[in-house]
This record gives structure tokens, sequence and C-alpha cells, in this order.
């Protein structure tokens, strides 16, 4: 019997939360041909393609889609059983859930913080929402997570920058509401984008809500309509900065750390952040 082995899942998840195949391997600390390997051995055992290739742009398949839904549950699963029935050993293992936000430029630092202050200590990734990683801390399933806290960055803090991105060929429309892509709940910058779009005046409409971050990039880039989206330095593939929307909040990028997780720890993380986006 064919089985989807949790490793190139991991893979997986975290290609579509940094937004592609080098961005994914430069935050998991593998070569870009690993990711890649397990990319084709999960459609080996799926028996069709997960991903393709418009150009220069990777878009997930529509089976590429559910195994991104399906992948998150079974990760879920079995990283919950594994804390359950493990038996402790020398070599630590720390569960660091994170934000799907600004992940390619905080992971790779992250890692490397980790492990010089912890060595010997394994880190095992998991890429959600906000409010399921939020979820996941509480009911001890990370031992530390990074989260979004909207509107509440000073101006000393280091910061993830947010902009609203839209297709190339896309405009807004000089009359009537702007078609705006977001994410479904729960989503801590959906509340954020209604209260700035009320608060402008500019009427709005949502054209289609998405699950997770590759979703959201890949309907701004059919040209739906415009998508609050963190901003990177490299740019963002197929999508092109928007401007004349109301301007986005500050964003912190907090780290929280479950009870009997060292204070030292938490802060070698949120330092880790903090220099990412400094």
């Amino acid at each position: 019997m064919d089985t989807l082995d949790v490793i190139p899942l991991r893979s997986f998840l975290a290609i579509a939360s940094c937004g592609g195949f080098h961005r994914a391997a430069a935050a998991l600390h593998l070569s870009q041909s690993a990711v890649s390997q397990h990319v084709r051995r999960l459609e080996q055992v799926v028996g069709a393609p997960l991903v393709e290739r418009n150009g220069r742009l990777m878009m997930f398949t529509p089976r590429g889609e559910i195994l991104l839904s399906e992948a998150r549950r079974i990760l879920d699963v079995h990283d919950e059983v594994l804390r359950t029935v493990r038996v402790p050993h020398e070599t630590d293992t720390l569960v660091l859930g994170s934000t799907e936000h600004g992940a390619e430029q905080m992971l790779p630092e992250i890692i490397a913080s980790l492990r010089h202050a912890a060595p010997g200590t394994e880190v095992r990734l998991r890429l959600d929402r906000t409010a399921r990683v939020t979820e996941a801390l509480e009911a001890g399933r990370l031992d530390l997570a990074v989260v979004l806290e909207i509107g509440t960055a000073s101006p000393l803090q280091p910061k993830l920058r947010l902009g609203w991105f839209a297709s190339p060929e896309w405009t807004a429309p000089s009359d009537g509401p702007v078609p705006l892509v977001q994410f479904d709940p729960p989503c801590v910058m959906r509340p954020a984008v209604l209260e700035l779009m009320a608060a402008s005046g500019r009427p709005f409409h949502t054209v289609v809500e998405v699950g997770d971050l590759a979703g959201g990039q890949s309907a701004a880039r059919s040209g739906l309509g415009a998508i609050l989206l963190p901003v990177v330095d490299r740019g963002l593939e197929g999508l092109r900065p928007v401007l004349g929307l109301p301007e986005p909040p500050p964003v912190r990028m907090r780290v929280r750390g479950r009870d009997g997780v060292p204070a030292r720890i938490v802060r070698v993380v949120q330092d880790a952040v903090d220099t990412a986006f400094s």
C-alpha cells in the first residue's frame, strides 16, 4: 500500500507557506533539489501532478490544493501522537508553530539561532494561521509559537510590513467597490482589513475567500482582486504593489512559549524574528 511520508508533506506545506521551492528550501535548510524530490515522491503516491508552472509562476493543481489541506491535518495528528507516546531521550525536540506570513524571512534566522543556542535540539516546524497556531500552543501541541499581532508595533520595534498586491494587469475600479481577495476565518488580518476599508470610506467587496497564503497569491495573480500580503525584498512572483488603497496598520511578530519552555529560548526566537524584520 502506498503511504504519504511526513517529511515530504512538511516540504510541501513549506512551499505553500513560503511561496516557492527556493524559499521553502532556505526555510527548511534543505537543498532545492531535495524539496523537489519530496514533491515528486508525493506525486508518485498520488498519481497526479501537484504543482504546475506557467512561465516563471508556480501554482498548485486542484489535487495539490486538496493535499495542502489534508497535509495539515495529517501532520497535526502525527505530531500529537508522537508527543504522547515518545519515550524521552537525550536529544530534545522543539515544536515551533508559525504564521505563514513572513515565514520565508524569519524561519532561516530562527532555525540558525536555535541551533546555536540549543545545539543538538531537533526543531520541528508547523506553518498555519495565527489563530490555529495559538490554539495549538494553548492545547500543548506546540512548544513555541510565532504569531501576528495587528496594530501593536511601536515605532522602535521591528515589524512585518504589509502592502496591497494584485496582478500586473489588474487595476482598481475608478468607481464602484474594490474587489478584494481575503483569507477565510479564522484570520487575524481579516477584521483589520474590514476595519481599514470601512474607515477609509472606500467601498469594497470580497470576491474570493482562500484558506492559505498560496491560495491567496494564486487568486490575486489570476486578476480576481487585490490582497493584503507581507512585503518581501525580492518581490512576489506574478504580483505588483497596488497604490491608492488604505495604508495597512503596523504588525508585530510576537513569540510565545508554552509553560515549561525556558524564557531564554523564547527570547532567542524573539530576537531572531526581530533581526529578520529589522
